[in-house]
């Protein structure tokens, strides 16, 4: 091991340290038998300890050590290599002196120590101390201070030395970034404290948060709010003037109140309560929807009579397309209100309808507080869409949020999770639009009044398509003063032949197709100019043109930063003597094919097969029911039954009743007619892909069944809907007046429907029962008589004798032989 001393290199041979007393009574308390050698030893070594000079040291903690003298190799100290690397290691020292004030202090210390006057005659010390005041690695200094070559040591150490200046450059530099960046930014801030004082000082700006508590003082007395939205609104004003504006809670509070201030306490629309106006609105924008319309009607009278207007909830319920939706925006046109519309389609999180916590980073109100802010009126007309497809994930429920939003009994004092203050919300006009009811929650759909929207008819679907589909279609296809006139013809088979949902959004399409088609007939008609020698120069020149001016514009826009507007293209004029007629012969040329051919499966049906309704949330549609015999009836069948197509639990259960009403029906009526003692039957519903369900097709099925008994088909133009019970009883059902539609677009003219429905027959538009004579059973056999009329008992009775009959007993002993 070496070490720097102060006027040599030592080597250390041997480390001492202070021998104790307790050490060596330790050892002799362990020995058991003391030798008379160890005595001897330990007297020899006391009597050498009285002649070292360092002897008393040994008494104290201190390392003593045993050091040999270490004599450097001869050199030249006017060797070019050692003067080089000596003034190299000089200038080095001078550098770093320069970027690190304490250097300079070590350098003119060990200056001052030498005994020679010039430090560059000691080029050994030199080395060492380079070595001595660097911060390298432990292991190249110890190899600095071991190497006995004095040119080594001294290249070893200009190396060690050249580290440290670059770790002084590259600290000087950090260190005079990093005073830059503050001396800016204090600079900065000093002016902005000082143009502040300055502003102040003359009254041109008074301090921010000063400005802003003014100004949401201002607000605060435009509005008349509640005393308990005043008094929390006081507490957090007073908070924000007493809060630095760069603390984390003054932007929370700035905030808070901004919202606070935002919402129209007190402020009204004023409604218009004229029904004539609110009809001729609501007539302008809409064909049909006639409960809707009364109820809008009703609503504006009472607000007339009562002198105020309390809010509502509404929800219309139908099928896509009918104008649900749009129909919300014309009642707020009537009523003069303002409009606002959010869908809580898929929602999964109640914080969309409630808001968020205050804690939270970037929280906000919910989406009603959002609409009164944007609307500013306590009594806007908010639409809620497609409450029935309301989502539920691990944010909460918000069909439970909806509650007492929707209850008119608690929205007085609506309290949002963000403003954490009651909101009135008793005047506002709630419209919640859904395809169907069954997926809404039964709470929730207990506070609002249904109104149901039907589908459209042939007749309603043609009126609008006239009124205000193809205007506004022709329009947007450019063909606004062109001759082109869609037929009534052609808006005819659109509907019947391509369009045939309840609503009339498939049919808006397809008729924008068509005119999108003839405007492309159209300009492929026109002749394309072919440019001349002349027109080709024009070309040349306004190309020319036209890039000298996109250059102009590419340096406008680098000096000013702001894009140049493009050129606006010139409409095509179009010839007046341009005539284009689409009616039903050339139909197939603008929109293809037809889609549908007709509702109706069978011109004739056969035996066992009766045409049912059925309602979706798409509107009614003709169901079929078909039933066969899978198997020729002989004395020795045995009786079977099996149903498909993809009906689920509710329709499976009514086949089963079905079959055991109709065994039941023959035999109480024709007791000879063995036809379901024997008969393997197959009952079936077309459209497997399409599951099915409900109750109303048990008179259908039972018809069907019967039908196959009697041997006897049923007219095809007889349609039918209603449960059946075991017993015959024909029980309530739902959605007439889609299936009454469906009937009618089957081409059906007879239909069969519970007479607990007549109420809602009645109430059906004529237009709609036109053509459609209507007949209401309370008990199966009103049906059978209407189905299939007088029959004969005693031909009924024999309809399957022969193929029951019991086989002759030759022919069986034959059998037997062949057997």
């Amino acid at each position: 091991m070496t070490s720097i001393l102060p006027s040599r290199d030592s080597l250390v041979k041997e480390v001492g340290g202070q021998e104790t007393s307790k050490d060596s009574s330790a050892e002799k308390q362990g020995d058991v038998v003391a030798s008379f050698e160890e005595g001897a030893a330990e007297q020899t070594a006391k009597e050498t300890t009285l002649y070292e000079p360092s002897a008393f040291l040994r008494k104290y903690p201190v390392s003593i050590v045993n050091v040999d003298n270490l004599v450097e190799e001869p050199m030249d100290k006017k060797s070019p290599v050692i003067r080089a690397v000596t003034s190299e290691i000089v200038n080095i020292f001078k550098d770093v002196a320069n970027l690190n004030p304490l250097f300079r202090d070590q350098i003119s210390t060990f200056s001052m120590s030498q005994s020679a006057g010039n430090v560059i005659e000691e080029p050994a010390k030199l080395a060492d101390f380079a070595a001595a005041v660097s911060a390298g690695e432990i292991k190249e200094l110890q190899d600095v201070l071991e190497t006995m070559n004095v040119e080594e040591r001294l290249s070893k150490a200009l190396v060690v030395l050249k580290k440290e200046l670059m770790n002084a450059q590259l600290q000087s530099k950090i260190s005079k970034d990093v005073e830059a960046k503050i001396q800016k930014r204090q600079r900065e801030y000093w002016l902005m404290e000082q143009m502040k004082g300055i502003r102040r000082e003359l009254g041109i700006e008074s301090d921010g948060k000063d400005k802003l508590v003014e100004k949401f003082k201002e607000k605060a007395e435009k509005l008349a709010m509640p005393d308990v939205v005043r008094k929390v609104f006081d507490e957090e004003l007073n908070k924000l003037a007493h809060l630095e504006p760069a603390a984390s809670e003054f932007n929370v509070t700035r905030n808070y109140l901004d919202w606070i201030t935002q919402i129209p306490w007190g402020k009204r629309s004023e409604e218009n309560f004229g029904i004539k106006n609110a009809m001729k609105v609501l007539d302008e924008d809409h064909y049909g929807l006639k409960d809707v319309k009364d109820r809008i009607l009703e609503f504006i009278a009472v607000g007339k009579l009562r002198g105020t207007v309390e809010g509502k909830i509404l929800c219309f319920v139908g099928p896509p397309g009918v104008g649900k939706t749009s129909i919300g925006k014309s009642i707020a046109r009537a009523l003069n209100r303002e409009y606002y519309r959010f869908s809580v389609g898929g929602l999964t999180d109640v914080a969309e309808i409630k808001g968020h916590r205050r804690t939270y980073v970037g929280a906000l109100p919910g989406r009603i507080i959002q609409a009164l802010k944007k609307c500013q009126t306590e009594n806007p007309l908010i639409l809620i869409d497609e409450v029935d497809k309301i989502g539920r994930g691990h944010q909460g429920d918000p069909a439970s949020a909806l509650l007492e939003l929707l209850d008119p009994e608690q929205n007085s004092s609506f309290l949002d999770h963000y403003m954490d203050i009651p909101v009135d919300l008793s005047k506002v006009l709630f419209v919640c639009t859904a395809n169907m009811t069954d997926t809404i929650p039964r709470p929730l759909l207990d506070r609002m009044e249904l109104i149901e929207l039907s589908g459209y008819v042939a007749d309603e679907k043609m009126a609008i398509a006239e009124r205000y589909l193809a205007p506004a279609a022709k329009e947007v296809s450019g063909l606004k003063d062109v001759d082109v006139n869609l037929e009534k013809e052609g808006i005819e088979e659109l509907i019947k032949s391509y369009c045939r949902e309840s609503g009339v959004r498939n049919l808006k399409k397809q008729i924008e197709k068509v005119y999108r088609k003839a405007a492309l007939k159209i300009i492929q008609r026109l002749p394309e100019e072919e440019p001349s020698e002349g027109s080709k120069v024009r070309e040349e020149v306004r190309e020319e043109q036209e890039d000298a001016t996109k250059r102009e514009a590419d340096a406008a826009t680098e000096s000013t930063g702001q894009p140049q507007e493009a050129p606006k293209l010139e409409a095509v004029q179009v010839p007046p003597d341009v005539h284009v007629s689409i009616g039903k012969d050339n139909l197939k040329d603008y929109v293809g094919p037809p889609v549908f051919t007709s509702d109706r499966l069978y011109d004739t049906t056969p035996p066992g097969v009766a045409m049912g309704l059925a309602w979706t949330s798409m509107g009614g549609a003709a169901l079929y029911v078909e039933s066969i015999l899978q198997s020729a009836l002989t004395s020795s069948s045995r009786p079977g039954f099996e149903q498909t197509g993809n009906l689920m639990s509710v329709m499976k259960e009514s086949t089963v009743i079905a079959y055991s009403f109709a065994k039941s029906l023959m035999a109480k009526e024709f007791p000879d007619n063995k036809f379901f003692d024997k008969a393997r039957l197959h009952l079936h519903c077309p459209e497997g892909a399409v599951q099915k369900d409900g109750p109303s097709a048990g008179i259908t099925m039972a018809t069907a069944l019967l039908s196959l008994a009697l041997n006897k088909p049923v007219d095809p133009t007889i349609a039918m809907t209603g449960e059946l019970t075991v017993t015959g009883k024909v029980l309530r059902i739902g959605g007439l007046r889609e299936k009454t539609v469906a009937a009618r677009r089957a081409g059906a003219k007879t239909i069969i429907f519970p007479a607990d429905n007549m109420s809602d027959w009645l109430e059906l538009p004529e237009n709609i029962k036109e053509g459609i004579e209507g007949h209401a059973a309370s008990w199966y056999s009103e049906v059978f008589d209407i189905v299939f009329g007088s029959v004969d008992r005693h031909a009924i009775n024999q309809l399957w004798a022969k193929e029951l009959a019991e086989p002759e007993k030759s022919d069986k002993t034959t059998r037997e032989d062949e057997d």
